[in-house]
């Protein structure tokens, strides 16, 4: 447990330094993540947000090397969804902007990482996102022992996103 406790302040210097090197004085939340989304795609569909940001987390791990974001993902029914957004829009359909992001927090390559995940996924239906989704390991690991209609709030871990989305073969 002391190793892991070690690792972790490790983690968070690192994190600590290059934002200070970065002139970034606060962590991007997903809140600015979702709030840059929504500025370069309004207005899209609470659903298709989810999913958008999810995949912006898991490859800002692999081609960044680190999280997009601190807050967890869960393994809902309908895929990924990070509860702190769901609350800010629950009961709307499409939203238009995030009352809490400021997307001008974002670095250059946060950026970059986020404009590419925007461009293979943007395009692609709600539906079609949730079933993707559905098809890979990261949801389909924390959904284990959970009927596929039932509610589930597990948590889909960084490490496992990182393992599954570095794993993939580069599309030619």
């Amino acid at each position: 447990m002391t190793n892991f406790i070690h690792r972790c302040i490790l983690f968070w210097k690192r994190i600590d330094i290059k934002m200070l090197r970065e002139g970034v004085t606060e962590m991007v939340s997903v809140f600015d993540v979702a709030a840059f989304i929504l500025h370069e795609r309004c207005p899209i569909t609470t659903w298709k947000l989810q999913k958008l940001v999810y995949y912006c987390q898991a490859w800002s791990l692999v081609w960044d090397e680190e999280p997009l974001f601190p807050e967890k993902i869960e393994a809902w029914a309908n895929g990924p969804v990070v509860r702190e957004l769901f609350d800010l829009h629950r009961g709307k359909f499409k939203v238009h902007f995030i009352k809490h992001g400021k997307p001008d927090k974002l670095n250059d390559t946060q950026k970059e990482t986020i404009l590419a995940v925007l461009d293979y996924y943007g395009n692609k239906p709600s539906q079609w996102l949730s079933d993707l989704t559905h098809m890979e390991d990261p949801w389909r690991k924390a959904r284990s022992g959970i009927p596929e209609d039932q509610r589930g709030n597990k948590e889909i871990t960084l490490t496992s996103m990182a393992e599954y989305y570095s794993s993939l073969p580069p599309e030619s």
